[in-house]
């Protein structure tokens, strides 16, 4: 039997819409109808040879490392007790570690340097089927409009700010009269701005944007204030943000673009013994002054991704109806337009690509 499946030959083509067997699947993996993959800017970066030194490409690659979907077959070796049988609905949990590391021991399988992810490799989500290791999936229950569109992005947009803003909790930063900075309302930051509201303890959220129509999603997701940084300088994003909050300062940003532009204005809005969680990957190089990052005490936490037990929280939180999905359905055959409006950075919210 055939698949339709959108892969990558080389870097800086268009994908390639085949038609392709249905691969098999090993005794303890599941086949995965996809029903949803989340397109992410993550995907434009890879075709682009973002990642061409640190993850050297076996081509064909098929792209897609949010999914969402049913299982439509399960290997001879997976366990009763895993739960899984054709027709649940599933997400993947797209970071296979290599099992040995301490990173691995920890739960930390997308910190592996050994691992896989979904997406990367042979296997994504820009395919109908695919196989994946049982332990990487995680039933969801129906209910509360959770269909494989809106899950599908929970897995990576919706599970990484998750973690960057546990760190800024765990640093104390967050709290009664503190405020709370998300920077770049994109894919990620539309859920950020929900995790600052759900973990923020009661912290003022302000969400600074280069448009208005993102930032329209902010306040809709909970932002107190919202703030267009374009063509603003910084005391003239000080001075808004003074007139938004009465502090030209904020103690916390979940920072969601990973320009060098956005990671600076982060820095000269913090107050002292403030903290930055960078979740965004859009730049190669951080450039913020030394001495106030050493003499006002600032922190700095690198967040990549999140493990099963930080999705297991998001999903766990979208089943009970606490989570707004912003999102936009793509055909296959429409896959590259989208892939191309992601590097523009003109998509809001996140598209995701459906199977009809």
């Amino acid at each position: 039997m055939k698949m339709r499946a959108a892969r990558m030959y080389d870097y800086r083509e268009p994908l390639r819409l085949e038609e392709i067997p249905i691969p098999d699947f090993g005794p303890e993996e599941v086949l995965v109808k996809v029903g949803g993959a989340g397109m992410c800017r993550t995907d434009f970066q890879l075709m682009d040879g973002y990642f061409a030194a640190s993850l050297p490409a076996d081509f064909p690659i098929t792209p897609g490392h949010e999914i969402a979907g049913w299982v439509a077959g399960v290997g001879s070796g997976v366990p009763g007790s895993a739960g899984l049988r054709e027709g649940d609905q599933i997400v993947v949990e797209s970071s296979w570690g290599e099992g040995s590391c301490r990173q691995c021991h920890d739960g930390n399988f997308q910190l592996c340097a050994g691992g896989r992810w979904a997406g990367f490799g042979p296997h994504g989500g820009y395919q109908e089927y695919l196989p994946v290791p049982y332990r990487h999936l995680i039933p969801v229950r129906s209910g509360n409009g959770l269909s494989p569109m809106n899950l599908a992005p929970l897995t990576d947009a919706g599970l990484t700010p998750y973690r960057g803003l546990k760190k800024l909790r765990a640093a104390g930063v967050l709290g009664p009269g503190r405020t709370v900075a998300v920077m770049g309302v994109g894919g990620l930051g539309s859920y950020a701005t929900q995790y600052a509201k759900l973990l923020g303890g009661g912290a003022t959220v302000v969400a600074f944007a280069r448009t208005d129509s993102k930032l329209d999603i902010a306040a809709a997701n909970g932002a107190d204030h919202t703030i267009n940084t374009r063509d603003k300088s910084v005391e003239g994003v000080r001075t808004a943000l003074e007139n938004s909050t009465g502090r030209p300062e904020v103690d916390a940003v979940i920072e969601c673009a990973g320009s060098e532009e956005s990671i600076r204005l982060a820095f000269a809005l913090l107050a002292t013994q403030g903290a930055v969680a960078s979740v965004g990957l859009i730049g190669n190089r951080i450039d913020i002054p030394l001495f106030p990052f050493v003499a006002r005490e600032f922190s700095y936490f690198g967040s990549f991704w999140g493990n099963y037990n930080d999705l297991t929280e998001v999903l766990d939180l979208a089943e009970r109806g606490m989570i707004r999905h912003t999102v936009t359905s793509v055909q296959f055959e429409d896959v590259n337009d989208t892939i191309a409006a992601l590097g523009r950075g003109d998509v809001v919210g996140r598209a995701v690509l459906v199977y009809d």
